[in-house]
């Protein structure tokens, strides 16, 4: 993308990037066979992507899962997909969609009780406002947040609980808090940021597994089989999150190295678990817990994986392999009209799923995957 013109309160004018897209490198390795075979054929699944992801996206917009009049984390997971598959391709429909959306709703902050889950929606405001450079798409969202309330960080030390529990998902709303730095200048937003993530790691994070729980009531629970209970989508909310949050945290703030390591940490233990039809389990400690295939927590790796590799973060000759075979499981996944299926219905732990289950967030997860594997050449 193009030097986007930023205003910085009413006078100062400054130029900030997109996010920023590393030279890609081709690494010969040792039984590169494999690695040589998927790179024969990205040129032709990239064809094959963006057809791909207006027929799932538009499936979604036909048959809408939540209200007419809603912003919450559901469809605001599905919009940060659409901006994504916006920003990889440059298609004007996907930003048409996302504008209207926000004038819809005059870019306030999601509706939840939960400060992590309002500010879902708000990703997809900040990114419009990188593209159309209009101040008021922001500011309802810098209001809120400077407002005193329990779920601001004006108001409340501890402002991103649910249910007065810390909880992985609402780690995937982190990166609003740095688009909003990026776009204003203030870093007060970063150390919103930074204290909400590593606060939630603090609690949640197993180090042995390099996994996340859910929240604490899952710390010390074990499944029928005696295994963990770790979440797919709830790592994958954190995955995801985690790639999001780096797309905008400038290069030489303190806290970068950090979240890159997790990054690396978490993607070695997904990759290791992944299924053999490319997909993850509900339950990525114990496969056999319920053990069918789910494309939401498998639509974030795709994409959390995908991008580490995208900016030289993540291993090629290690991880490409791994993306591909979700792409191609998440692909398998997607019926002729466009649904993607096999996406776990709303719930707070790993369950059961059947072919037909499928949320606009599920949708999201898909586009935001597409959207990196264009760029995995």
């Amino acid at each position: 993308m193009k030097p986007i013109t930023r205003r910085v309160a009413t006078t100062e004018i400054k130029k900030i990037p997109g996010p920023k897209r590393s030279t890609r490198f081709r690494k010969i390795v040792a039984g590169g066979c494999l690695l040589t075979a998927w790179l024969a054929c990205a040129s032709v699944q990239a064809e094959e992507i963006l057809p791909l992801l207006h027929r799932v996206n538009d499936w979604q917009i036909a048959h809408p899962r939540m209200k007419p009049d809603d912003r919450n984390w559901e469809r605001g997971t599905w919009y940060t997909g659409v901006m994504a598959s916006y920003k990889a391709t440059g298609d004007n429909k996907f930003l048409q969609q996302a504008l209207a959306w926000g004038q819809q709703h005059q870019w306030q902050v999601g509706t939840e009780k939960a400060g992590g889950n309002r500010l879902f929606c708000v990703e997809t405001w900040a990114e419009c406002y990188f593209v159309k450079q209009d101040k008021a798409m922001l500011a309802p969202s810098i209001e809120r947040l400077d407002t005193a309330a329990e779920n601001s960080p004006a108001g409340a030390k501890v402002w991103y609980f649910e249910g007065g529990r810390r909880y992985a998902d609402s780690l995937y709303g982190a990166s609003a808090l740095a688009m909003l730095a990026k776009a204003t200048g203030d870093k007060k937003y970063l150390a919103y940021m930074h204290d909400f993530f590593w606060d939630v790691q603090a609690e949640l994070f197993d180090k042995d597994d390099g996994l996340f729980y859910r929240d604490k009531r899952f710390i010390g629970q074990t499944t029928k089989n005696g295994k963990k209970v770790f979440w797919s989508r709830g790592n994958g909310w954190v995955l995801g999150g985690i790639a999001r949050i780096l797309d905008y945290l400038p290069e030489g703030d303190p806290q970068r190295p950090r979240y890159v390591e997790l990054l690396k940490t978490m993607a070695a233990a997904v990759a290791k678990r992944q299924g053999e039809n490319g997909l993850w389990r509900p339950n990525l400690a114990d496969p056999d817990d319920a053990p069918m295939q789910e494309t939401s927590g498998s639509g974030f790796f795709c994409y959390g994986i995908a991008w580490g590799i995208n900016h030289e973060l993540l291993d090629r000759a290690t991880y490409e392999p791994v993306a591909r075979k979700a792409w191609a499981g998440l692909v398998k996944s997607v019926s002729a009209e466009g649904k993607v299926q096999w996406g776990q219905l709303v719930g707070d732990r790993p369950n059961g799923v059947q072919q037909q289950d499928t949320h606009e967030y599920v949708t999201g997860t898909f586009l935001l995957a597409g959207s990196e594997m264009l760029r995995l050449k």
